[in-house]
């Protein structure tokens, strides 16, 4: 479909210097030029009248539309009889996010992490619910409202939750907020305004985000090792913190379930140490191999704050998520919010509350872990073929997998030849809160990937993952 254009004359920005000796004329087709080839005006885009650029200008309409008939032919600008004089197809450059776009689509396969499939986001079913809500929204809730968020979307999400999470949930103790960033931000800055110094964190997760995030709160931050059970709470025990970031349901990122022992020790400690757990529910909603696993937050509703967001279930450009919060929290953490933008869109929040409550959620859901279901089996069948006898774990939940290269094969150099077979494949060196490099893993998402393209892309590299040329 054709973009609309308004029929308000568009602005330009040119500049003429009368002192600098060099003719007008040159000077307004220098300008338009250089505008082009940057791709200041896009193709397609309208320029001004030639009378309403010379008014702006402060020279003559001749000149303008000298200008105008010699870019046009140069085959820059495009005129038709009627319409408007418009920047020729081929004649911008493309803006730097295009550009990128076609660097990555040049990739075979690019297994990027952490990112669902962007095709599948159900724009019907999103429209259909936006409409809905704004049909029956008050005119009242055009204001700014409850810190919190809208009080529609936190009874749904507690009842919602409460079903299919485990978690004791109050919507007087839920804000909404803006994604797993946000939420984690207002936690750790209202944490600190408690008393806390020191955040641990699992090693390896993401040391990069919650450093940051701490550094912006003035907290300092320790690393804690994950086994095969989940984070070593002995290892925990041994710091001075009072607050944690765990991935219980699904570790960020070997993908291991925190064991039920380590659940129980885990709050006995916050307890103990008067201590925080703030828990990202990472991956909850996708499983395959495994029972269920509930939220920590349903076994300690004064020690949890449990973070959660459709970023991985419909799409990151939602920008929705939610904290749970232990109850002499709440008021802190909405203050905060309130303070930091002044609320979510509440349309979006009641469109997803219509999503949830209408039952589209839990059928979009239901179609994308089938999908993902079959992508995980194409991805270990091609790693079978193609790299065959190569460790792969982390596979029971969620849409990334670790792989496990051979000894002595170097996890970035790997990831640069890859990268020059047109295959994007990711360390789990970037995981880690140290350096290192060893034990040498990749951390391949498939969320985002299709079928055909795992196939080819784990073709082309599947000598580099054992260790051949």
């Amino acid at each position: 479909m054709p973009p609309e254009w308004s029929s308000c004359p568009p602005e330009l920005l040119l500049v003429v210097d009368r002192g600098s000796g060099l003719p007008l004329r040159a000077q307004v087709e220098h300008g338009l030029r250089d505008a082009i080839r940057t791709g200041r005006v896009r193709v397609g885009e309208r320029l001004p009248s030639s009378r309403e650029l010379a008014r702006t200008l402060g020279i003559s309409r001749g000149l303008v539309q000298e200008c105008y008939a010699q870019l046009q032919a140069e085959g820059y600008l495009v005129t038709r009889p009627g319409s408007a004089t418009r920047v020729a197809a081929g004649a911008a450059a493309p803006p730097a996010a295009t550009q990128r776009r076609h660097t990555a689509s040049r990739l075979v396969a690019d297994f990027r992490w952490g990112v669902p499939d962007l095709a599948a986001f159900p724009v019907q079913d999103w429209l259909r619910a936006t409409r809905e809500a704004a049909r029956a929204m008050p005119s009242a809730m055009f204001d700014y409202g409850d810190p919190r968020g809208s009080r529609t979307l936190r009874e749904v999400l507690a009842g919602y939750l409460g079903r299919v999470r485990a978690a004791a949930t109050d919507p007087e103790d839920i804000v909404v907020c803006n994604g797993y960033a946000q939420g984690l931000g207002l936690a750790l800055h209202v944490l600190a305004g408690s008393g806390v110094r020191t955040v641990a964190f699992e090693d390896p997760g993401s040391p990069a985000t919650v450093r940051g995030t701490a550094a912006a709160a003035g907290l300092h931050t320790v690393a804690v090792p994950v086994d095969e059970h989940g984070i070593d709470v002995h290892a925990l025990a041994a710091t001075d913190a009072r607050a944690v970031v765990v991935t219980p349901a699904h570790q960020w990122p070997t993908g291991v379930a925190l064991a039920p022992e380590r659940r129980l020790a885990l709050i006995e400690w916050a307890r103990n140490r008067d201590a925080f757990i703030i828990e990202d529910d990472y991956d909850a909603e996708f499983r395959y191999d495994r029972e269920p696993v509930g939220a920590l937050q349903g076994l300690a509703p004064d020690r949890v704050l449990s973070l959660g967001t459709v970023s991985k279930s419909l799409a990151p450009a939602l920008r929705i998520g939610w904290m749970i919060c232990p109850p002499h929290l709440t008021e802190a953490l909405a203050e905060h919010k309130n303070r930091s933008d002044r609320g979510t869109p509440t349309l979006d929040q009641l469109a997803l509350a219509r999503m949830i409550e209408t039952g589209r959620f839990d059928r979009h859901l239901r179609r994308m872990r089938a999908a993902y279901a079959t992508r995980r089996t194409v991805l270990l069948a091609a790693l079978a073929e193609h790299a065959p006898g190569l460790p792969v774990t982390g596979l029971a939940a969620g849409f990334h997998a670790v792989t496990h290269l051979p000894p002595g094969v170097d996890e970035l150099q790997v990831v640069t030849t890859a990268r020059e077979r047109s295959v994007g494949i990711y360390g789990m060196s970037t995981c880690r809160a140290s350096d290192a490099t060893t034990p040498a893993q990749l951390v391949l998402g498939f969320g985002n990937v299709g079928e055909r393209a795992i196939v080819e892309g784990i073709a082309a590299i599947g000598p580099l993952l054992t260790g051949r040329p």
